[in-house]
């Protein structure tokens, strides 16, 4: 055989191998990630618990299993110098075993509270959000927790008594799983937030533009915003959740101002006062009182949403940058005003998008 056409033989064959062994490496990778188990979840955030019909079918189409239900707030109490419970969540449902949920009680803690505690009383908070979470539970016919959620939209300068303040959650109670919320910005600045000591994360996937600045289009859902937060997501050290939003408010400016957020008022019934500046922008063109809510002429309101096309972007840009391993997707949050801007299908192809 000629020289020449026994190394281009040998070129060939190579060649052939390379590419055998790279869509092999894709098969893999690719049976990696259908492999995986997406477990559908959703948050509960009001202050009484009486799931509609709609909502009680929305859970079962979808086969959740856990929901994960705001117990109560932790503020902080400047008369008394000390934090204190606030919001307590009502039942007015408490068929819980019936619908065979997983409850995980969230306990939403302000940043204030902890830049305010001293760090020695971190233990007493610690000791007395057991105690209410215990009572809630015991008072509701609400056993077998497994998990526990802390939410708290810590800092740099605020990490130190939060991540204490958890550690002694740990030792008060060692049943349970303690799991904290992750915002984007604690996972790009990972170095200064700190990585809080608990056994799992739920990354929230929603409130991060600057809500206040008129100049901002969608602080709820922004695709771009999302892209720049998560080069480092596969190297966070806590397993992680994640958590998409679904839900809309509309954003009142005054005098330029940002003056508050309006929900549970639609478009349509803001026509008779207000005029189009915008695709996504109205002005109030007479003082209103409206649903306990009081507009002068002249305010601004941004409306924010989440689209389904927006969830489903962002949904695979998380994608590419998340580890493979078996994860919990959550939506924000369980109501009906908010689940009624979605089809069945939709919803369902949310809860595939991790896939």
């Amino acid at each position: 055989m000629m020289p020449g056409k026994f190394y281009l033989i040998k070129t060939v064959f190579l060649g052939l191998m390379v590419a055998v062994a790279y869509l092999m490496a894709c098969n893999i990778n690719n049976d990696k990630k259908n492999s995986l188990t997406i477990t559908p979840a959703f948050y509960h955030w009001k202050t009484t618990f009486n799931p509609t019909g709609f909502e009680k079918n929305v859970l079962q189409q979808n086969k959740v299993e856990h929901l994960y239900l705001r117990f109560f707030d932790v503020s902080w109490d400047d008369t008394y110098q000390q934090p204190t419970p606030i919001a307590q969540l009502r039942f007015g449902d408490t068929s819980l075993k019936e619908n065979r949920l997983q409850i995980i009680p969230t306990v939403f803690i302000t940043n204030e509270c902890i830049r305010n505690i001293k760090p020695e009383q971190c233990k007493l908070l610690a000791h007395n959000i057991v105690k209410l979470i215990s009572s809630i539970s015991a008072s509701n016919g609400i056993d077998s927790i497994k998990e526990v959620q802390m939410d708290c939209d810590w800092t740099a300068s605020t990490k130190e008594k939060y991540f204490s303040l958890l550690t002694e959650l740990q030792k008060i109670d060692t049943v349970h799983l303690y799991s904290a919320t992750i915002r984007l910005f604690q996972i790009k600045y990972a170095a200064e937030a700190g990585v809080p000591p608990v056994k799992k994360g739920l990354l929230m996937c929603y409130n991060m533009g600057n809500l206040k600045s008129m100049a901002t289009q969608n602080s709820i859902l922004d695709v771009g915003e999302v892209k720049k937060y998560i080069s480092a997501l596969n190297k966070y050290s806590l397993p992680l959740d994640i958590a998409l939003p679904l839900f809309q408010w509309y954003v009142l400016f005054r005098q330029g101002a940002y003056a508050g957020l309006v929900q549970n008022i639609s478009a349509k019934e803001f026509q008779s006062f207000s005029k189009p500046i915008s695709s996504n922008r109205i002005e109030i063109i007479a003082d209103t009182v409206f649903k306990n809510t009081t507009f002068k002429k002249g305010d601004m309101l941004r409306l924010e949403e989440c689209s389904f096309h927006n969830i489903m972007k962002t949904a695979d840009v998380l994608k590419q940058k998340l580890k493979n391993e078996n994860r919990r997707l959550v939506l924000y949050h369980l109501d009906s005003i908010t689940l009624n801007k979605y089809s069945t299908h939709e919803i369902k192809s949310v809860f595939s998008s991790l896939h």
